[in-house]
């Protein structure tokens, strides 16, 4: 069962239980001592869960031009899985495994994945539950019990890049990492190949913070900058709140940061 249902179901339990409760007290027309207590005790957890379902619903939509990225062709077929997307191209022994950004719906990120894709690397675009890469930041170890590549690459979006640091903080987890207008918040194994890429007109990455966190990625990591870009041009979803505009188009931008890509991980498997 998804994580997703599951904070479905409890929701919907969490409001029946405050309505009985609000119907019991009402029809007693006096509130007992433990009813009180009940009715304190279920009031902020409800509102908690209302106020952040609320929060969720309203994300970045995916540009419906991203749907030609999801129809198979001769260069790329194109599988949809629960959880993922797989972008299935000429490659054969190295994947990358793509987290999303918050509240951004994934399939914004298939016009990247598909072009990677066609340069040589196949790719699985994760579906997240509301949307938030917290949800499921193990998703990869799914996707690695049913798949078998020489390589392994993770990569990430904005928190969703974030997430996936975090998850190639235990060694051996991923052969490289690849974060796109992200930092890591902790250490992350000297041995793990990493490469961070963020637009020079990001108006949502905390360059600060970005910087400060340079200490933690291993010894000779790939610092990148793309001249123009800005945050929401790694996906197609339109303007973000609080980004700057960017010098160049979102498919400019994805262009390059394949590019870009594609030189990290052929670098590390020509070692």
């Amino acid at each position: 069962m998804s994580q997703l249902i599951i904070t479905a179901i409890v929701f919907v339990a969490l409001i029946a239980v405050f309505v009985i409760v609000s119907i019991i007290n009402k029809k007693r027309g006096r509130k007992s001592r433990a009813l009180r207590v009940v009715f304190i005790v279920l009031e902020v957890p409800v509102t908690a869960v209302l106020v952040f379902l609320i929060y969720t619903a309203f994300y970045y939509r995916a540009d419906p031009s991203v749907q030609e990225y999801l129809v198979s062709d001769a260069n790329v077929t194109v599988g949809k899985e629960p959880d993922w997307y797989f972008f299935d191209g000429a490659g054969e022994g190295t994947a990358l495994i793509f987290y999303p950004g918050a509240k951004v719906e994934y399939t914004a990120y298939a016009p990247l994945m598909r072009k990677a894709a066609e340069n040589g690397i196949d790719c699985f675009l994760v579906r997240m539950p509301l949307s938030i890469a917290f949800f499921d930041p193990r998703c990869a170890d799914r996707i690695k019990a049913q798949y078998s590549y020489d390589k392994w690459y993770i990569a990430g979006h904005s928190l969703g890049g974030a997430v996936a640091a975090m998850y190639c903080e235990t060694p051996g987890n991923m052969d490289g990492l690849i974060m796109l207008a992200a930092y890591s918040i902790s250490p992350l194994p000297t041995e793990l190949e990493t490469c961070a890429i963020y637009g020079s007109k990001d108006g949502c990455l905390n360059l600060g913070k970005f910087n400060e966190c340079r200490k933690n990625l291993p010894e000779g990591s790939e610092i990148l900058t793309i001249e123009g870009g800005n945050h929401a041009g790694f996906g197609c979803y339109g303007a973000q709140d609080g980004d700057m505009p960017a010098d160049i188009t979102a498919g400019e931008q994805q262009n390059i940061t394949v590019d870009l890509i594609m030189n990290f991980i052929g670098n590390r498997e020509i070692r």
